[in-house]
């Protein structure tokens, strides 16, 4: 696709809602790999192993595709590694050691909602850090509608505990930090290197390194079936697809644009576990309708905000 179809309305949305649709399908599928894995809740170095492999593998595949699609093995140009180090640290190491270890001793209430203000903090930090973009007042609301919607879809009845541990609540907001700086930091690396093949070679040596730190935690992995390699596989196409599509978009349009979206990865994270793994639980309709129409005017808002500058 060229940069002209990847910043039509249309296509831009379908494209970063099929993201997010990928992402939110991960809740379901890293829980069922937790099961044929056999890894133990809070058992944190286990769970660094096994999203080391996942992302090692979605790496490979990400620079399988990008060389396919060139005839040769696509590699970082040779100033880029160091962006590429830089942002294997941010993205895949910082993001998801934190979040493995936080998302274990905190309430899996509290963790969605520190997780899905990802989206707002991204576009502060495009504002307000990058400076590739201005605030308004319409990204404000906008980020605010997207932050009400994630704390609705959460809000099950469920009494949240107010305390803090750094080790909880403290590393679900580095994790989220980081995941909120690595858009802007894709942003300003895609300049000066092909989208796939920073992605696909970040995950790599952000994969590696978190194979080698759950290995010397004492993690250790055993599949229960064949169907255990299965859903691994599937984590790792998925975040091949997802973050390879997501840099694409976010070298061609305003981080904030693409950011906004993000908003609907819990949502659709909650429904496809209910769907998936909760059959038998009650789907709250009315709830769950009145976050996605907030998420969705989120998205309508922060759009027009950046029609509005353009």
């Amino acid at each position: 696709m060229n940069k002209d179809s990847l910043t039509r309305p249309l296509t831009f949305t379908l494209l970063a809602g099929f993201c997010c649709l990928l992402w939110g399908s991960a809740i379901p599928f890293i829980n069922l790999g937790y099961r044929l894995f056999a890894i133990p809740e809070g058992e944190s170095a286990t769970q660094i192993l096994f999203a080391g492999c996942r992302f090692t593998l979605a790496g490979v595949l990400a620079v399988l595709m990008t060389s396919a699609q060139h005839r040769r093995l696509v590699l970082p140009k040779r100033g880029n590694w160091g962006r590429v180090a830089c942002l294997a640290l941010v993205q895949t190491i910082a993001q998801y050691v934190f979040f493995y270890i936080g998302v274990a001793h905190t309430s899996s209430v509290k963790g969605s909602i520190i997780q899905g203000l990802n989206a707002f903090v991204s576009i502060l930090i495009a504002c307000y850090v990058f400076r590739g973009e201005r605030m308004s007042a319409r990204k404000w609301i906008g980020g605010l509608a997207g932050v009400a919607g994630i704390v609705l879809v959460n809000m099950d009845g469920t009494r949240i505990d107010p305390s803090v541990r750094l080790n909880g609540e403290g590393f679900l907001v580095i994790s989220m930090c980081a995941s909120a700086l690595s858009s802007g930091l894709i942003k300003h690396f895609s300049a000066h290197e092909e989208p796939v093949c920073l992605s696909g070679w970040q995950f790599i040596l952000g994969g590696l390194t978190m194979i080698a730190v759950g290995g010397a935690l004492g993690g250790r992995l055993v599949p229960q079936s064949g169907l255990a390699l299965v859903v691994l596989g599937y984590l790792a196409m998925l975040s091949a697809v997802a973050y390879s599509l997501w840099a694409v978009l976010l070298k061609v349009n305003p981080v904030s644009r693409v950011a906004v979206f993000t908003f609907l990865q819990p949502i659709f994270g909650v429904m496809l576990s209910l769907l998936l793994v909760e059959r038998g639980a009650d789907l709250p309709l009315l709830r769950y309708g009145a976050a996605l129409l907030l998420v969705c005017v989120s998205i309508v808002v922060v759009n027009r905000a950046e029609e509005a500058q353009a």
